[in-house]
């Protein structure tokens, strides 16, 4: 509710496993942005008039039953982000047809960090955030119709039903396996929000027996090489929704649970057999089209005869074997378990990046509302735990705000604007247990207060830490001791933030918080830039206004110290880290290590490469 009421173009939505409830080691993080600017209906009738926006048309085929095209309607007033065309074979008259080939590419530069291309998502340089953009249409297509009504006993209930039907589904930017060339404008139907409401239905046993199903992938059927790429979790979930509509729910009791599970294999089992893995939606998609066949299917089948044959005692065995290293780091102490939930907080918020793209004129509106709902949810809250999250929620908020005001500066009105930083700036400093101090530092530095910046820059640098962990961190043993030096479970979530995190120092694009030497730098991007790099910079550029040029050089000093000795960041990170080096020798008259710097930074950028080059080019006086 507070990142999408912060964002204008798109609607964000967490799926996977960690969004249905089940957080293994090693899960990535899925999540869904649905463009604002298209509307989707299964047949010309639902289009609404006037048409603001782009509204396309659902063409499910017989030969596809899970995918579909999309026919252009009208093109309307919204913002186009992609080109619509005639693909070969597909087109009727003057039908144009949206193309899914170009649709995730057109994100992948709009984007903070570098992206890559992981199937129909776009994923980090890591692969532990996968981001899919899609289309979302408010009706089901029309080969799903029947899923609503068939024979089924008291799973899903009515209500659930009515919820999946009310929602659609969204439509993912790529076609099947068995694509060929002229049907390249199918779009992949997808069912991962209605998937997801049937999983919160879950009773525990049907949960609990979801996550011995994934256990089962992962450290049984995958540890077989030659069958480790045939299955998927999607199908054993699959599964799952099958066996629950098709026997009485009070099947699913803890005293039977692997009876449940088990009757899940032999539905897996039977699948692998014939090839067919029906869709729980649509069954005439077969989901195995591309993966298994009559080739490969015979070893697959004699891993999952083993675990039926295994029973119980071998199926524990094989997933809770005592030495398993996995086994150890779940089975902890209950008074770590507030830890493990923190840590949980922190992957989500390394994904709440609101400015990434949403830095148009509209940006500023977009945050006031995301803050009135956050406040809003901070008076109907009653979850002391929520009631922390949203507070950290406001301060995240505040960075965006406070920098996105007139300038301090600003003449004749800087007492009433000065007061107005304050009030936010108050709430940045509890992001993080740095990067907000030297957002209130660079305010200072703005208005010409060197003397606090310093002051402030040398309580960064005294809290700098080891000990700290990142936002985003995953959980391993390492981070868990860095985390418990510094938090005990008292604390409040907010006190174990600012205490234990550390994030770095973010200015969003035309920042009026950022030094002026270093505007051209966000003229259509933000930055991050390490605390312990930003600490030393404020203190150069604030002793080079005061004229004391031994101190100069000695935060020159450290500067270049900070930018070498960080050569494990990402490139985008170097680019930054390089071009403020770059900055500071230019001041300093060192000309030729400047354009070193600018060169090195032209080297590592990716989107940024323009304002880089403007350096190298206003330095050689081009």
């Amino acid at each position: 509710m507070i990142v999408n009421a912060c964002m204008t173009d798109f609607r964000k939505i967490s799926s996977g496993s960690l969004a249905e409830g089940l957080d293994f080691p090693g899960s990535d993080i899925d999540i869904m942005y649905i463009c604002n600017d298209i509307d989707v209906v299964d047949n010309v009738s639902n289009i609404k008039h006037p048409i603001q926006r782009m509204t396309c048309v659902m063409e499910t085929e017989f030969d596809h039953p899970g995918f579909t095209s999309l026919r252009v309607k009208a093109k309307g007033e919204g913002l186009v982000i992609v080109d619509c065309q005639c693909s070969p074979g597909t087109c009727s008259g003057e039908w144009l047809y949206l193309p899914p080939n170009e649709f995730s590419k057109k994100y992948m530069n709009r984007w903070s960090v570098p992206l890559s291309l992981h199937g129909p998502c776009l994923s980090n340089q890591n692969h532990t955030i996968d981001m899919a953009f899609c289309v979302r249409s408010k009706y089901l297509p029309r080969n799903a119709s029947s899923w609503a009504i068939r024979h089924r006993w008291q799973w899903p209930p009515n209500f659930v039903i009515d919820r999946i039907l009310n929602y659609g589904c969204l439509l993912v930017p790529i076609g099947p396996k068995t694509l060929s060339d002229h049907k390249s404008n199918l779009w992949r139907i997808s069912f991962s929000v209605a998937e997801k409401i049937l999983v919160h239905s879950f009773n525990f046993t049907q949960l609990l027996c979801y996550g011995l199903l994934k256990l089962m992938l992962k450290r049984i059927i995958n540890t077989h090489d030659e069958v480790k790429d045939l299955m998927c979790s999607y199908f054993l979930k699959t599964a799952l929704f099958w066996v629950s509509e098709g026997v009485n729910i009070n099947t699913f009791q803890l005293s039977k649970i692997y009876y449940c599970f088990f009757l899940c294999v032999d539905k897996i089992i039977l699948w692998v057999k014939k090839c067919y893995c029906p869709n729980y939606f649509i069954p005439e998609h077969n989901m195995f089209l591309g993966k298994i066949n009559q080739s490969n299917n015979k070893i697959l089948l004699c891993v999952l005869d083993s675990i039926m044959f295994g029973g119980i005692d071998g199926l524990l065995n094989s997933l809770f074997a005592p030495d398993n290293e996995h086994t150890r780091l779940v089975c902890t102490n209950n008074e770590s378990s507030f830890i493990r939930l923190d840590f949980l907080l922190y992957r989500m918020f390394g994904t709440c990046n609101l400015g990434n793209i949403n830095s148009g004129p509209e940006c500023p509106l977009r945050m006031y509302n995301g803050l009135a709902i956050t406040e809003s949810l901070l008076k109907s809250e009653s979850s002391s735990f929520i009631v922390d999250i949203c507070k950290y929620y406001v301060a995240i908020i505040s960075k965006h705000i406070a920098q996105q005001l007139p300038s301090p500066n600003t003449i004749g009105e800087a007492y009433n604007i000065r007061n107005i930083y304050q009030r936010y700036l108050k709430n940045v400093i509890k992001t993080d247990a740095l990067s907000g101090w030297l957002l209130y530092a660079s305010y200072y530095y703005v208005t010409g207060q060197f003397d606090v910046t310093l002051r402030l820059t040398d309580y960064v640098l005294s809290k700098c830490s080891p000990n700290r962990i990142g936002q985003g961190s995953q959980f391993s043993e390492i981070c868990f001791q860095k985390y418990r030096y510094n938090v005990h479970s008292s604390m409040t979530l907010n006190e174990r933030v600012t205490l234990a995190t550390v994030t770095e120092v973010k200015y969003v694009p035309r920042s009026s918080l950022i030094p002026e030497e270093l505007t051209l730098d966000v003229e259509h991007h933000f930055i991050s830039i390490s605390p312990c790099l930003m600490s030393h910079c404020l203190r150069f550029l604030c002793f080079h206004h005061r004229g004391d040029i031994s101190n100069r050089q000695l935060a020159l000093r450290n500067i270049y110290l900070a930018v070498n000795g960080a050569k494990s960041i990402t490139k985008e990170k170097t680019t930054d880290s390089l071009t403020i080096l770059g900055v500071c020798n230019e001041i300093s008259g060192y000309k030729d290590e400047a354009y070193e710097c600018y060169d090195q930074a032209f080297f590592y950028s990716n989107c940024k490469c323009s304002d880089t080059e403007k350096r190298k080019l206003k330095l050689l006086d081009i």
